[in-house]
């Protein structure tokens, strides 16, 4: 086994929560009850994606405030919260509250652009103000600013018998330190280092020439996806305030197989074959590039982990669990996770 030169620090996981469109309740009940194995696991981290529209969570805070009463030292954070669907303002109060509930332990990720499928949307979500909206990273800067207690109201006092403050309450100090922005191109990784937020990297990046890296790239040009994703994770280091201190977690799909049995391991590597195609070309007008699913043992996995550029670059993951699998699927895949893998990247699962 290589040695890394720094230990794995923080191990989480991330789930889209993936419900039946009549049985919604179980769906989402078998989230919180990923988040608790989680936390009974020793993992430093539980993500929900969010999913607007589709069967997977729509609401991830909402499942989030559920979790900080079934749990008690695991982090909770979205990966990630697409702004434009929410109103700052709005956002940073429930944020507040879901962290003033949670002790502190909520890590909101979030990222910007127009919403998906826009034009088929924005007559429900801005049916008067569509074409006003700014979908810029100027909505997190908004977001940001009233996390950290600016003012919210010109308005400040007493009216009658209620008060009222200038800024959003509950304020929770030590919340807008905790933000963190999904960025998978060099303008948005770099934007992201300048405001001092945290990064989450996925296993979708876009795909930049060779001259926008400043590193080697294929016959078109075009970097390989770990290259791409490691000029994107030093770009932000780059420049954030902190820099090679600055935090950074990866996000890949690792699927260990140590004890799953032989019907679960043919059914991971399909579910990974499936979607290898994509992994082989930029895809799409925004040439994404998709790095291969991960899945084998332990073992297999830590060589595999060690020998990805950009993964060496970071202290902290939290490992995207595949959207359709059983709950008895995650159970394993989780507890391999955290008594197998984890260790084997130098990882300690939390008292």
């Amino acid at each position: 086994m290589p040695t890394p030169d720094r230990p794995l620090r923080s191990l989480g996981f991330l789930t889209i929560g993936l419900f039946d469109e009549h049985r919604p309740a179980e769906g989402h009940e078998t989230t919180l009850r990923m988040i608790e194995l989680g936390e009974q696991l020793g993992f430093d981290s539980a993500w929900l994606r969010h999913r607007h529209l589709q069967y997977g969570i729509s609401s991830p805070l909402t499942v989030l405030a559920a979790a900080t009463q079934r749990t008690r030292r695991i982090a909770l954070g979205t990966a990630v919260t697409p702004l434009g669907w929410e109103n700052p303002l709005r956002y940073a109060e429930d944020l507040a509250t879901v962290d003033v509930l949670s002790g502190g332990r909520l890590n909101p990720g979030v990222s910007v652009g127009p919403p998906l499928h826009f034009e088929d949307v924005k007559d429900a979500l801005y049916p008067d103000t569509a074409d006003r909206e700014d979908f810029s990273y100027r909505r997190v800067e908004r977001l940001l600013g009233l996390l950290r207690g600016e003012p919210a109201s010109a308005f400040r006092g007493t009216e009658g018998i209620e008060s009222y403050s200038d800024r959003v309450q509950p304020h929770a100090p030590g919340l807008a330190d905790r933000l963190w922005y999904g960025g998978g191109s060099l303008r948005s990784v770099t934007w992201a280092g300048q405001q001092g937020l945290n990064l989450l990297t996925s296993s979708v990046v876009k795909a930049e020439t060779e001259t926008e890296t400043g590193t080697g790239g294929g016959q078109d040009g075009t970097a390989d996806f770990e290259t791409v994703q490691l000029g994107l994770i030093r770009a932000f280091r780059a420049a954030h305030p902190a820099g090679e201190r600055a935090r950074v977690s990866h996000g890949l799909v690792v699927v260990p197989t140590d004890s799953a049995t032989p019907e679960q391991r043919a059914k991971y590597h399909a579910y990974a074959e499936s979607r290898l195609a994509r992994t082989r070309t930029p895809q799409g007008p925004a040439r994404l590039l998709f790095a291969p699913d991960l899945v084998g043992t332990s073992e297999q996995l830590a060589e595999r982990l060690y020998a990805h550029a950009a993964f060496r670059e970071t202290d902290e993951v939290a490992f995207a669990l595949p959207f359709t699998f059983a709950p008895e699927d995650y159970t394993q895949i989780l507890t391999d996770l955290a008594t197998r893998l984890g260790p084997l990247l130098g990882w300690k699962p939390a008292a």
